[in-house]
């Protein structure tokens, strides 16, 4: 009997399902890994598989995306619309981490529910609450593998069942040892349904085609091939993509909405928040090109609709009810205006606010509508596909389990 959940029908698998998120995988990684011999197990893919390219959600941030994936359904539907937010009920910014502002079922939890065995393991230890909320199985990130037990995370001693130290949250070893514990989480623990979500570290650092982005890639093409050796179904997609957001002399191209809103309203006039804030700031400086405002008064609104618009760099400005609409968002949790800036702009809040020494590279991030394009990619054909469709990232749990069912 398939499970209906958030308006959607799953099979329960019959194959071992495997739905990973490669995050900050903007499609021209997979392109020129391909090309240069990188990936030999995804050009096979390519050529007798399924690859589409889909559109994730607006903001094009870690959070909504992945909620999106395992709900198979908007922010409009699961309420998580960025990775922080302002709280207007207590009057505070605080991290969107928390299952209390989720507010929807997710597939995972329905799948283990219907008594199927289900994994999660996650690069960064936000949002491993959020995955796993109500979820019977098994769910740890790599971050904290280390502290993993069978009462929370439904599994303990983990570095000693992968074979491998506990990776540095800066590094691509993070997503490496995802990889590696779905491989063995596979072969040992044989899950129904797996969920990998890996970190955008590598990508935020180097552009497709180049040395450090092929060999990520050449990592993840050899434990993909050995899931797809044990049978599995394999849906891989990606929360984000990622570009350069930078000016000719490589420094930061960065319009403070905080400052610039400050100089016409008032000091503190506006609230500006940035959804892509999180723990993990040093290679974003949590830059990003989406960005809510709150404003005193909505009369305000009409006015700095044209004002904001008319900045080098912005490409639209909506209002709290457009934004709803054309993004799917919630709109009791996005401020009055969203902000979203052109491909190689990113905005900040003031410039004081914003810590850019920890970027040893040019700066390279995503938020707005020129990071919606990712891959949606099937280890198995379907020859009937719709390819006239607006195909989505939370398309690959449906797509995946049907393919298995």
């Amino acid at each position: 009997m398939p499970l209906l959940v958030n308006q959607r029908s799953y099979p329960l698998p019959q194959t071992p399902v495997v739905v990973v998120c490669v995050d900050g995988c903007e499609p021209d990684y997979i392109a020129q890994a391909v090309a240069t011999g990188h990936m030999p197990w995804m050009k096979k893919i390519l050529q007798q598989g399924t690859a589409i390219v889909a559109d994730c959600v607006v903001p094009t941030f870690t959070n909504p995306n992945n909620l999106s994936i395992v709900t198979g359904a908007p922010p409009s539907v699961h309420g998580i619309c960025g990775n922080f937010l302002y709280d207007s009920a207590t009057d505070t910014e605080v991290m969107m981490n928390d299952p209390k502002w989720l507010r929807a079922p997710t597939v995972l939890a329905a799948m283990a529910d219907a008594g199927k065995k289900v994994a999660v393991v996650t690069a960064k230890d936000k949002l491993r609450g959020l995955l796993g909320h109500q979820m019977r199985g098994i769910c740890f990130s790599a971050e904290k593998a280390d502290k993993a037990t069978l009462v929370d995370n439904g599994i303990e001693q983990v570095l000693e069942k992968i074979g491998r130290p506990l990776p540095s949250v800066y590094s691509a070893d993070l997503s490496e040892f995802v990889f590696a514990a779905g491989v063995w989480l596979m072969a040992h623990e044989k899950p129904d349904l797996m969920y990998l979500s890996t970190t955008d570290y590598i990508q935020h650092k180097y552009a497709p085609g180049t040395e450090g982005a092929n060999a990520f890639y050449a990592m993840m093409d050899g434990y993909l091939q050995q899931l797809d050796a044990m049978d599995c179904v394999i849906a891989l997609t990606a929360d984000h993509g990622m570009n350069a957001k930078t000016q000719m002399d490589g420094s930061p191209d960065v319009l403070y909405l905080q400052d610039i809103l400050d100089s016409w309203l008032g000091p503190a006039q506006a609230r500006v928040i940035l959804p892509i804030t999180d723990p993990y700031v040093v290679h974003h400086g949590a830059l990003g090109s989406y960005a809510t405002v709150y404003l005193p008064s909505e009369s305000d609104c009409a006015q700095l609709v044209t004002r904001l618009s008319g900045l080098r760099g912005i490409e639209v400005v909506l209002t709290r009810e457009q934004a709803a609409q054309q993004f799917e968002l919630p709109p009791d949790r996005i401020g009055d205006l969203v902000v979203v800036s052109e491909r190689s702009t990113v905005l900040g809040t003031s410039q004081s606010r914003h810590d850019l020494s920890g970027l040893e590279v040019p700066l390279r991030s995503h938020g707005g509508i020129s990071e919606q394009r990712v891959p949606l990619i099937m280890n198995r054909p379907l020859p009937g596909l719709d390819r006239g469709r607006r195909w989505r990232n939370f398309d690959a749990l449906e797509l995946a389990l049907n393919l298995a069912a």
